[in-house]
C-alpha cells in the first residue's frame, strides 16, 4: 500500500486517470484506493484538486461510454465476458439486471459503489437501449458522487492515512506474509466454490426444431413454454412465442409457485 501511495504522489495525474479508466472497463484495478490516495495528496498540496477531479471523471466516463456502446452492439455476449471471472456468470448478470428492475435507471447513480454492478451497469444500460444523453447525465452524476466520496475520504483523513503508511513501513514483512496467506486462503476458497458449483456449468438445451416436433407429437397440454427475458428486454408490448407464458426472473420465488408440476417446462430468454 505504501508503494501505491508513493506512486500516486510521484505520478499522480497519469496514474489516477489510468487506474480509474481501467476499472471502469472491467479490469481489476483499485480505483477507490487511488481516489483515496489522490484526496490525501490534494490535502497535502501535492496534487491539484480540480485537475484530479477532472481526470477521474474523464477516465470513468470514457470507460463507461465504451462499455455502453459495446453493450448496445454485443448485448449479453459482452455481459457474459465481463462476468466470466464470476463463479456463475448468469447469476452475475442477473444481479445487475435486478438492480435495474428494482430501481430503474437511477441504478447508475450508485452503481459504482457496488462491486460487480459497477462494471455491469454501463453495458447493461447500452444493451437495454437507454438514450445516450440520459445515460451520460446519470453516469456523470454517479461518477461525481464516487469521486467526491472516496476522494473526500482521503482529503479528510490525510493524517490517519499517513500513520497507516508508516505502520506498514515498520511492519512490511509481517504485512507481506499476511497478504500471502490471505491470497492462498482466497484461492482455495474459490477452487472449493468452483468444484461445488461445477454441476451447474452445463445447462441442458434443446434446438427449436426438436421442440417443435415435441409440441407436434405431445401437444401443448404436456409442454409449457416460459418466457424468462429479464427486465429491459421485455415489456408489456413484447412479442412472445405462441402459447408461452411470462415469468419474471427477478421475482422467482413467487413466480415458481404458479408453474404446473405435471408438464415438461422449456425456458427461453433473450
Amino acid at each position: 500500500m505504501n508503494n501505491f501511495f508513493s506512486l500516486i504522489a510521484h505520478h499522480g495525474y497519469v496514474l489516477i486517470f489510468l487506474v480509474v479508466l481501467a476499472e471502469s472497463i472491467g479490469l481489476p484495478m483499485p480505483a477507490a484506493l487511488a481516489l483515496v490516495a489522490a484526496g490525501a495528496a490534494v490535502a497535502s498540496g501535492i496534487l491539484s484538486g480540480p485537475l484530479v477531479l477532472s481526470l477521474a471523471l474523464i477516465g470513468m466516463l470514457t470507460g463507461d461510454t465504451i462499455l455502453f456502446v459495446l453493450g448496445g452492439y454485443m448485448g449479453w455476449g459482452l455481459l457474459g465476458a465481463l462476468c466470466r471471472v464470476s463463479i456463475n456468470p448468469e447469476s452475475c448478470i442477473l444481479r445487475s439486471a435486478e438492480s435495474f428492475y428494482k430501481r430503474g435507471k437511477v441504478t447508475l447513480l450508485f452503481a459504482k459503489f457496488i462491486p460487480g454492478v459497477n462494471t455491469m451497469a454501463a453495458p447493461l444500460a447500452g444493451s437495454m437501449r437507454m438514450r445516450f444523453l440520459q445515460f451520460l447525465e446519470l453516469d456523470f452524476a454517479g461518477a461525481l458522487l464516487y469521486t467526491f466520496g472516496y476522494g473526500g475520504l482521503g482529503f479528510l483523513f490525510r493524517d490517519f492515512l499517513a500513520r497507516i503508511t508508516r505502520g506498514f513501513q515498520a511492519a512490511g514483512h509481517v504485512f507481506g506474509e499476511v497478504l500471502l496467506t490471505a491470497a492462498i486462503v482466497y484461492t482455495v476458497y474459490r477452487l472449493w466454490l468452483y468444484h461445488k458449483t461445477k454441476i451447474y456449468d452445463v445447462v441442458p438445451r434443446v434446438q427449436t426444431e426438436d421442440l417443435d416436433r415435441k409440441l407436434a407429437s405431445q401437444g401443448e397440454n404436456n409442454i409449457l413454454l416460459v418466457d424468462v427475458r429479464s427486465h429491459g428486454y421485455y415489456d408489456s408490448g413484447a412479442e412472445r412465442i405462441k402459447g408461452s407464458v411470462r415469468l419474471e426472473p427477478n421475482n422467482l420465488v413467487e413466480e415458481l409457485k404458479s408453474l404446473p408440476k405435471d408438464k415438461d417446462i422449456y425456458l427461453y430468454c433473450t
